[in-house]
């Protein structure tokens, strides 16, 4: 059965960010998430706070029991909340930052492929 901490990682799939990305946006110790998920374990209060803190768009009933949708809160006749003008915009500029550093990592590989190709050249 998925715990929190599986369907955390769900979280930051979607918003595209890395595990790092994440523990640092919510203001959780380097590698926090991983090593939760890695044994298993139970994820605290202060952590789950946080999350909603920072990403008011995230369900929470949804992290804890599975149950509703990722994004918004469910009500009874399950039909979907609107998303707030923060809470897209927190979306919209998580995607962004990941975007950014997948782009800059990206272009750091090909300046070394072209390093490598020059040395190998001379």
């Amino acid at each position: 059965m998925a715990k929190a901490i599986d369907r955390i990682f769900t979280i930051i799939k979607s918003l595209g960010m890395s595990a790092r990305q994440f523990d640092m946006s919510i203001g959780a110790s380097n590698g926090y998430t991983l090593r939760m998920k890695k044994n298993n374990a139970s994820v605290g209060s202060d952590i789950l706070e946080r999350i909603v803190e920072k990403y008011p768009f995230v369900n929470i009933n949804w992290i804890i029991t599975g149950r509703g949708n990722m994004f918004g809160i469910d009500s009874e006749e399950k039909s979907p909340r609107d998303l707030s003008f923060k809470e897209i915009e927190a979306i919209i500029e998580a995607k962004i930052k990941a975007n950014e550093r997948e782009d800059l990592e990206a272009l750091m590989e090909k300046i070394k492929a072209e390093i490598n190709k020059t040395e190998n050249n001379n």
